[in-house]
């Protein structure tokens, strides 16, 4: 008679568990966040963001090649503009400081993968998405004009992609924005260049340090009436499911780790890649939990990014690339 069989887990070398592991991440699935400033030799560290960096064009163009000299394979700008105003017109101009760093890194590292991210957020001095529309006597009362807003957003595209960007990445939340952008680039011969967007991004609190790196922060009001409502999960299918319909080529959720049911719902649903954005409140914690010892940066990182893959995203926009890809390459 044989013994009662009785279920064990697998007996696992560390060789053996690296032969089995269901998720893997690598270098290949990451892409690099930088924030470009005016200027020349500038580069000034944000300070609830340490590691972190605004940069003049000359010292993004040594970090994307650092970082390409790393093995990682994108860049995502966001832009600091010279100056702001209500409509956010520095945003499209051919001079601005996106368009230059998108020229001097194609020049220097033609082989990495440019994407830049589209919105009007940074450039506006009420540091809105869109143009902005106070109603009289209210405090803090105002409307976005949509319709208005696209417009901008297929100039802010079109200035990307005439100055070489491989991708776009509208981040505004505004109705019709990738069908207004898809349409604006395939007029104007820009067929090839696909869109990433923001499908599922929530009205969340993890932004916080985003808004000193790209001081963009609202000076009245927030965006809880473009962004998600961070209980909703059906409207994430919705969202998604437009974007997708408008012509996107990649769905991204915003933020990644409080949301990974969201990712993993959209892997259900799609068969687009989807990316997941590793915010600048996720990393701000472990950085803060690494340096009071409270836990290991190294680890968590892992770990964190592995969630990410294991939910279903195929590409993770983190500001912890170039630290990924010294320490687990």
């Amino acid at each position: 008679m044989f013994p009662e069989y009785r279920p064990r887990r697998l007996r696992q070398t560390d060789k053996l568990r690296a032969m089995v592991r269901e998720t893997t991440v690598s270098k290949d699935d990451l892409i690099y966040p930088l924030f470009v400033a005016p200027g020349k030799g500038y580069k000034q560290e944000i300070g609830s963001m340490p590691g972190v960096y605004q940069m003049s064009v000359d010292n993004i163009v040594k970090e994307a090649k650092e970082a390409f000299d790393l093995g990682l394979p994108a860049v995502l700008l966001f832009g600091l503009p010279e100056k702001k105003d209500s409509r956010g017109s520095h945003a499209w101009i051919k001079s601005g400081v996106v368009q230059k760093a998108i020229e001097a890194i194609k020049k220097e590292v033609p082989e990495l993968v440019v994407i830049t991210d589209v919105c009007l957020c940074e450039y506006t001095a009420h540091g809105h998405c869109g143009i902005v529309i106070k109603e009289k006597g209210k405090k803090d009362k105002f409307r976005i004009e949509n319709d208005a807003t696209l417009e901008l957003l297929q100039k802010v595209a079109l200035s990307h992609a005439r100055a070489g960007a491989d991708m776009v990445a509208p981040s505004d939340m505004m109705d019709g924005r990738v069908g207004a952008i898809r349409e604006a680039l395939d007029e104007n011969g820009f067929e090839n260049v696909p869109i990433m967007s923001y499908a599922v991004k929530y009205a969340s609190s993890f932004y916080g340090p985003f808004r000193d790196a790209a001081e963009c922060a609202p000076q009245f009001g927030d965006r809880r009436s473009y962004q998600m409502d961070i209980a909703n999960r059906r409207e994430a299918l919705r969202e998604a499911t437009l974007d997708m319909e408008e012509g996107a080529d990649i769905l991204m959720v915003k933020p990644g780790m409080p949301y990974l049911d969201i990712i993993s719902l959209l892997r259900q649903e799609f068969i687009l890649p989807i990316a997941a954005y590793q915010v600048s409140g996720e990393y701000s914690m472990i950085k803060a939990a690494a340096q009071n010892g409270w836990l290991s940066e190294e680890l968590i990182l892992f770990e964190s990014l592995i969630s990410f893959k294991r939910a279903g995203a195929d590409l993770i926009i983190t500001y912890f690339a170039k630290d990924f890809a010294k320490k687990f390459s």
